[in-house]
């Protein structure tokens, strides 16, 4: 079949025409998105993953010029306010309080009262006084002396009337000592949040002697008295009530070696009391003594001498 030059022509004019198309639609169809992205207008890249962009989080650009004039702005500011001047002394400055009550120098008077604490036959009351003196704050030299009144305990009739034998008892007549005191602890508690009470802790050490006298087993024979040579230990508390009145309580430990009534005693042998003192039998002896006294303070004031 032969073809006629009109449909050579238009065929032709096709495939220029489809050839043109596609030179010029190609760039077109490369500089498009994929369908599968929406670009939209004043999108920015996502952050890094695992940061969180915050607005403000941009710091703002530093400018030199800019804080030295700031620096010089702020220096040159002068505070022209006029405040009242006082006059600063050592008395307006106050760290802590100070000690309410001072001993230096001054004379504590203090009468006692006293009772035997470890003696299960016989119980001693006693009533004395004691005159110390402070050399410094916390440490004082001084004299006690005390008398005693006895009292048998249940115990001491208890044993005769069950084994039919009377206990070998002293009784003691009186003491006199001299001390040393050493204050080591300073506190001060409050009552009820209201009030403050200082108080102290001091420990006695001393020698002294001691008048002990036996209770003869039988009325019959005569009693005899020992001289004894007596140190004694001992931890108190003092409380500061006002600057020239104290409470006092506190341990004392009388210790020496007492001399007992001989067990074989009898109208024939050591009837007599020398006798009976001669062939006296030692006993080392603890009196553990509760006491409790009031302390008046001479002078009954005192002066700091020195800054709080």
């Amino acid at each position: 079949m032969r073809r006629t030059k009109s449909q050579t022509r238009f065929l032709a004019a096709l495939v220029s025409a489809v050839a043109l198309t596609w030179a010029t639609g190609l760039p077109t169809a490369l500089a498009q998105p994929a369908e599968d992205e929406i670009e939209m207008e004043g999108d920015t890249p996502p952050p890094d993953e695992g940061e969180i962009e915050m607005e403000g989080d941009t710091p703002p650009e530093k400018d030199l010029n800019a804080d030295l004039a700031a620096t010089t702005e702020d220096a040159t500011k002068i505070d022209t306010t006029t405040r009242e001047v006082k006059p600063v002394s050592w008395k307006d400055i106050v760290v802590v309080m100070r000690k309410p009550f001072l001993k230096l120098g001054r004379t504590d008077l203090m009468p006692f009262v006293g009772t035997t604490m470890n003696d299960n036959m016989i119980r001693h009351v006693s009533a004395g006084a004691q005159i110390n003196y402070y050399l410094t704050d916390v440490l004082a030299i001084g004299v006690e002396g005390q008398f005693f009144a006895k009292n048998f305990r249940e115990p001491f009739d208890l044993v005769g009337r069950q084994a039919r034998r009377l206990p070998t008892v002293n009784k003691y007549n009186f003491a006199g000592a001299l001390n040393f005191h050493y204050v080591p602890v300073y506190g001060k508690f409050a009552v009820l949040d209201k009030h403050l009470i200082h108080w102290e802790t001091y420990f006695t050490v001393g020698v002294g002697v001691t008048q002990s006298e036996i209770i003869p087993r039988d009325p019959r024979y005569d009693a005899f008295t020992n001289i004894l040579i007596t140190p004694n230990l001992g931890a108190s508390m003092r409380f500061f009530l006002f600057k020239w009145l104290t409470v006092n309580l506190g341990i004392r430990d009388y210790m020496f070696v007492d001399q007992f009534e001989p067990a074989n005693r009898s109208d024939t042998n050591l009837a007599s009391a020398d006798d009976a003192k001669a062939k006296a039998e030692g006993k080392f002896i603890n009196n553990v003594m509760f006491q409790l006294g009031v302390s008046f303070w001479i002078p009954p004031t005192f002066e700091y001498t020195t800054f709080r």
